[in-house]
């Protein structure tokens, strides 16, 4: 079988991503914190890119100013001479302390001991495996395990280390589980305390070490029987346990909280709830002026011509980013405006593909920018895909978004009795009224995604509150 050559001609269509299309695509992706670390990284290896306020100059007014007042600064009394320092020549002092945290805290303590070298090792051990609450949450076994066999440590010597630990401030520290963090708590009370009953210190003990799950449900007829006390003690040993601290670490607690910068703005300009771009998170940059002037008056070397062709690139797909969030945030202010005037029971159903139909874009294109962009509302800074949810139907033959349901759900909650909480049946019934017709199971879906206890440890609650 011979084969033969032959050339031949054919059209087809390919869809190529541009290195400056995949750029514009990972920029809409970004959120506003890691677009900043993007320009400052960009900032960093382009000499040729710049911020606008970065080489911005004084005016000559300014500068004028600026030196009459250093000249009133040095023609005022005690301000010249070697004994007439201002405020600029005092040393700098720290404006906070480094705060301490609970290992230090700990490790201080250690030194003040007389432990010897080999029991300090394994507590420094442990104390490095405490958790933010000081719990540990590592087992004595796993971390014998983890320990070199040439070490030759013994189970004893790992559990004095353990117990020396728990003797340390605060009271309940390296405590394994809540009824020991309580236990060891109890013996700090009953060693610096001499007006608790024994009783009341036994029934609380007891409670800590065998009886917190039926402590929980609140009903204290069935832990009076179990633990045969009468309802005085009962009650004096509760009392005593609501002292204690579930937390002992709680005051070296070094979680900040996290603030989130809105990417839009929503105000309301007459009748019309309009959308605008936050200028905090939009990076003002720019080329700079006296290399692209050099580069354009005669050849330049090709690393610089791709230099400014990246940086001409790299503002274009900053400008686009903020153009297409932008488009979408005011498409999503327009279909959900019954949300500022009225809060989340006025959120609507919205889905993609309805703001992507309206703009003539992509689904993929509107979930990129509305991912990790925030806007800031008359009801808080809320992320634009929380305006998307699903449609409820309703008696009327209308629908309802599932936000607007949480809402609902919310308010029942917040009216109810202490005494005789909302079940999910009862919710459903309630909404039901309302003409919001869900099943029992979806209502318990939206209450836990709400954060709402079950109505029996509601009532639990309640009943450990009132007592």
């Amino acid at each position: 079988m011979q084969s033969r050559q032959s050339l031949e001609l054919r059209q087809h269509q390919q869809l190529a991503l541009t290195p400056q299309l995949q750029q514009s695509i990972r920029f809409l992706q970004l959120s506003s914190h890691e677009l900043e670390l993007e320009v400052a990284q960009a900032l960093l290896e382009n000499p040729l890119l710049e911020r606008e306020e970065e080489y911005d100059t004084d005016t000559p007014d300014t500068v004028a100013d600026e030196a009459q007042a250093q000249e009133d600064r040095w023609a005022t009394p005690g301000m010249s001479g070697r004994n007439g320092g201002g405020a600029d020549d005092e040393p700098t002092r720290p404006e906070t302390a480094l705060a301490e945290t609970l290992q230090d805290h700990l490790l201080e303590q250690l030194r003040l001991t007389r432990a010897e070298a080999r029991d300090c090792a394994l507590i420094t051990l442990l104390i490095q495996e405490l958790d933010e609450n000081g719990y540990l949450p590592t087992s004595l076994d796993d971390v014998l395990a983890c320990l070199p066999e040439e070490l030759a440590v013994e189970p004893e010597e790992l559990h004095a280390a353990l117990r020396l630990l728990q003797s340390f401030d605060p009271p309940g520290v390296g405590a394994r589980s809540l009824g020991e963090c309580l236990c060891l708590q109890l013996d700090y009370l009953e060693a610096a305390s001499r007006t608790l009953e024994p009783e009341v210190l036994a029934c609380a003990r007891a409670i800590a070490r065998h009886h917190l799950g039926l402590l929980a449900t609140g009903n204290l007829i069935r832990l009076r029987d179990a633990l045969s006390c009468d309802q005085a003690v009962l009650r004096a040993a509760h009392a005593v346990l609501l002292q204690l601290e579930p937390k002992p670490a709680r005051d070296w607690a070094a979680s900040t909280a996290d603030y989130i910068t809105p990417d839009v703005l929503v105000n309301k300009v007459g009748k019309r709830w309009v959308a605008r771009v936050n200028p905090a998170t939009m990076p003002r940059l720019r080329i700079n002026a006296v290399y692209e002037d050099l580069l354009g008056k005669g050849p330049a070397a090709p690393a610089m011509q791709s230099q400014l062709q990246q940086a001409h690139g790299l503002i274009k797909s900053v400008s686009q980013r903020f153009v297409t969030v932008l488009r979408v945030a005011q498409a999503i202010v327009d279909r959900q405006q019954g949300y500022f005037e009225n809060g989340a029971a006025g959120m609507r159903p919205l889905v993609l593909r309805d703001i992507a139909q309206e703009l003539e874009l992509h689904e993929s294109t509107v979930s990129r920018a509305t991912k990790q962009k925030y806007a800031q509302t008359p009801w808080g800074v809320i992320e634009l895909k929380g305006f998307f949810g699903a449609a409820l139907q309703t008696d009327g033959g209308e629908s309802t978004s599932a936000a607007a349901v949480r809402s609902l759900i919310l308010k029942l909650v917040a009216a109810e009795s202490g005494a005789k909480p909302l079940s999910d049946n009862q919710i459903a019934l309630r909404l039901a009224d309302q003409g919001v017709v869900i099943a029992r199971r979806t209502v318990a879906k939206y209450r836990e995604a709400a954060g709402i206890e079950p109505a029996i440890l509601r009532k639990a609650r309640a009943a450990l509150e009132s007592r």
